[in-house]
């Protein structure tokens, strides 16, 4: 057959397509299109907006054969619809069947007024040594530079933040492409995070530094660092998010269990949180874990998350020493792996084994704790994180209807932010007067 030899994309060149985009509690629009295979991600988004003028809309959602929503967010994932459009098209007329227009669904993010919690503003006008949102943009494909642009608008319309208002003070860490800095923020009187990232830097870096700001901006979660917002200044770009005084978990020595497990249940409802947004978060591991004074739990550092397309992903992202077996072997992976990833993280800070020990994991069997020194919850919850086969470990569900997360899930974050208290304050006096 002709489209065989084609392949979707040309044997569909000269027909129309019909995109019929579900308006929620109203009905339907449909819309014609002339060339579909052209169709880019942004003129989707562009028709959406006149269609629904009073949502902010940054994706969209399409039905495949199952019945499960895919989620489109790129032009990447557009090519992927149309392809899986177009193959179905192509079986109902071989079939003789009426062809049904392709149903979107459209998502809307909350009003930014809604999204800015913290009740800090970003400043979006170019000053004198402010740019606009190419400046991230330049070096990126055209598609890229369009899509970027347009959601980068989005994310720093959260409200009105300048490099004048903010006063740096200590160096927090490096990593992921750019420096994190403690920092002042004059008119709100707040402590902030600021990660600083050159835009001099790797297109690969520069996606990741989108996916972060994409993900920051969507969540709504106490258990995901909060986002204030970002600003560009000359050939930088600085994100800035909640300050967490604690820091994070890989710089506490060994962790007692019944801190611990009020740890877990944070990080557990933060991930849950997450993958209910179809976001694997990849990079699971103690340092970017944070916590504060206040007995607060947060993930951090989503520099190499990414949205879940159909639950599973190929690329080798991540830091090696807690990847899932499956992730080192180059297999497919999805929540499972983020599941080991926990569970090696725990273990790391319960008893301090060197991460030497914990690297060789493809080969030799999955790492466990020593019998005697925890309780069987604890050992089972670890172990059953840990489990090789990846179908073998917890769902989200059963993460949080395990015993070692039921038994500490109490809400009582005055263990935590005492156990803190007591550790910071044993390094200021080991450190001595200044």
């Amino acid at each position: 057959m002709l489209w065989l030899a084609l392949g979707p994309f040309r044997a569909m060149e000269n027909q129309v397509l019909v995109i019929r985009i579900k308006i929620p509690n109203s009905g339907a629009v449909d819309w014609t299109v002339h060339s579909g295979p052209q169709l880019l991600f942004r003129d989707v988004l562009d028709v959406i907006g006149q269609v629904l003028p009073e949502a902010t809309t940054t994706a969209f959602e399409y039905e495949d054969e199952d019945g499960d929503r895919i989620t489109v967010r790129s032009d990447e994932e557009m090519k992927a619809m149309l392809s899986y459009y177009y193959s179905t098209v192509m079986e109902q007329q071989v079939n003789g069947q009426l062809i049904e227009p392709l149903q979107i669904f459209p998502r809307a993010c909350k009003p930014p007024g809604e999204r800015n919690i913290h009740g800090l503003k970003v400043n979006t006008r170019a000053g004198p040594s402010q740019h606009t949102s190419p400046a991230i943009s330049d070096s990126l494909p055209s598609n890229s530079l369009k899509k970027s642009s347009a959601e980068l608008k989005k994310i720093l319309a959260n409200g009105q933040m300048n490099e004048q208002d903010i006063r740096y003070r200590d160096t927090l860490g490096h990593g992921n492409g750019g420096t994190v800095y403690k920092a002042y923020h004059v008119p709100s009187g707040k402590i902030l995070a600021v990660k600083v990232i050159l835009l001099d830097i790797t297109l690969e870096l520069q996606k990741q530094i989108m996916s972060e700001l994409e993900i920051l901006y969507k969540c709504d979660s106490s258990y995901i660092i909060g986002f204030y917002g970002a600003f560009f200044v000359e050939n930088r770009i600085s994100i800035c998010t909640e300050f967490m005084d604690g820091g994070s978990l890989d710089v506490y020595r060994k962790i007692p269990e019944h801190v611990l497990g009020r740890i877990a249940v944070a990080v557990v409802k933060g991930l849950t949180y997450l993958w209910s947004l179809k976001i694997l978060h990849r990079d699971v591991k103690p340092s970017n874990m944070l916590v504060n004074t206040r007995g607060q739990v947060k993930l951090c550092d989503f520099g190499v998350s990414t949205q879940l397309v159909s639950s599973i992903a190929k690329t080798y992202v991540g830091t090696n020493a807690y990847m899932a077996p499956e992730r080192i072997s180059g297999e497919q992976y999805g929540i499972h792996s983020d599941v080991w990833s926990l569970g090696i993280s725990f273990m790391e800070v319960c008893c301090c084994l060197p991460l030497q020990l914990l690297q060789c994991i493809v080969d030799e069997d999955s790492p466990v704790l020593p019998v005697g020194e925890f309780s069987e919850p604890f050992l089972h919850f670890i172990t059953q994180c840990m489990r090789k086969q990846p179908k073998e470990r917890p769902a989200p569900e059963e993460l949080m209807g395990h015993p070692f997360i039921m038994q500490f899930n109490d809400g009582n974050a005055t263990v935590v932010s005492m156990w803190v208290c007591r550790v910071l304050e044993e390094r200021r006096s080991q450190q001595g007067p200044p």
